[in-house]
């Protein structure tokens, strides 16, 4: 079983731009990708989007509880319902 990890513990992530914009070369996203929850729903559930991402079996990315990731935002829990915990995973890591 293949795993991509993507860490982005230490980038700026204020917003959900910044969030695809760490994405776009680690995942090989599109340049048509249409940068929102369903299209990303699409890229990690169907497949078929990004040959870096289907050349995986599983998706795990890192991100620091801090900007977009800090206390309960709704964006941040909208993208979280995106990743089945399983296959795909989104890891929270506390900021020391």
């Amino acid at each position: 079983m293949t795993e991509l990890r993507v860490d982005l513990r230490g980038r700026r992530i204020e917003t959900m731009k910044d969030f695809w914009d760490a994405l776009d070369e680690p995942c090989g996203l599109p340049g048509w990708f249409g940068r929102n929850l369903d299209a990303w729903s699409d890229t990690i559930d169907t497949r078929g989007i990004s040959e870096v991402i289907d050349s995986h079996d599983t998706l795990v990315i890192h991100v620091d509880a801090r900007g977009l990731f800090a206390g309960n935002g709704w964006e941040a829990r909208l993208l979280a319902e995106t990743f089945d915990g399983d296959v795909n995973r989104l890891c929270v890591h506390p900021v020391a």
